[in-house]
């Protein structure tokens, strides 16, 4: 076998396919009586009944594909924040450009933080023309720059708009929990 898929869906219509291609279905007969042979792919799937599964797995797939478009990425790094003079300038772009930004506050450190951070990633891509996402690791800066933030909390996720903080999430809980706060606070300034 030329491919070993890492998903059982992808291996059997590897399988499926190969072996429709090489010969069609054969009936035993023995003793007057016709039964159909059990085929298995070899790894214990039975091809009668795994034949459904995958009409079904072959459908997602193609409404997936329906809705996918290639030309927006699936996610945007959130570009780091070094000090407070590279804020000042990233602020006054952005109200130079009337467009809000979403800054993360976070620690390397911190688990919620680095669960955070790619669900974020993938906000940033839904909303690439509207806002820019950054991120601060508040180790890595001077402490100025935290203060100016008011940060107390990690994660904290600020909306700033006009060179000012407008609205913030502090996210102690749940990663979807605290992206769907930060999609309302978004949709509260659009």
């Amino acid at each position: 076998m030329s491919i070993l898929a890492p998903n059982s869906h992808i291996l059997y219509r590897e399988l499926h396919h190969r072996e429709h291609q090489q010969q069609p279905h054969q009936q035993n007969w023995s003793n007057g009586c016709c039964s159909n042979a059990i085929k298995t792919c070899g790894f214990g799937f039975d091809r009668r009944k795994m034949d459904h599964r995958f009409k079904k797995i072959e459908k997602r797939d193609c409404k997936v594909a329906a809705f996918w478009d290639p030309s927006r990425p699936a996610f945007v790094e959130l570009e780091p924040i070094t000090d407070a003079d590279h804020l000042d300038r990233i602020l006054e772009q952005a109200k130079e450009a009337s467009q809000p930004i979403i800054i993360d506050w976070m620690a390397a450190w911190c688990r919620k933080c680095i669960y955070l951070k790619p669900k974020l990633e993938k906000l940033a891509a839904e909303y690439d023309t509207k806002f820019k996402f950054y991120c601060v690791d508040v180790n890595n800066v001077p402490q100025a720059l935290v203060k100016r933030g008011n940060i107390s909390k990690m994660p904290t996720i600020q909306l700033w708009k006009d060179g000012e903080m407008q609205a913030e999430v502090i996210g102690g809980h749940k990663a979807w929990l605290v992206i769907e706060e930060v999609r309302q606070m978004i949709q509260n300034f659009i």
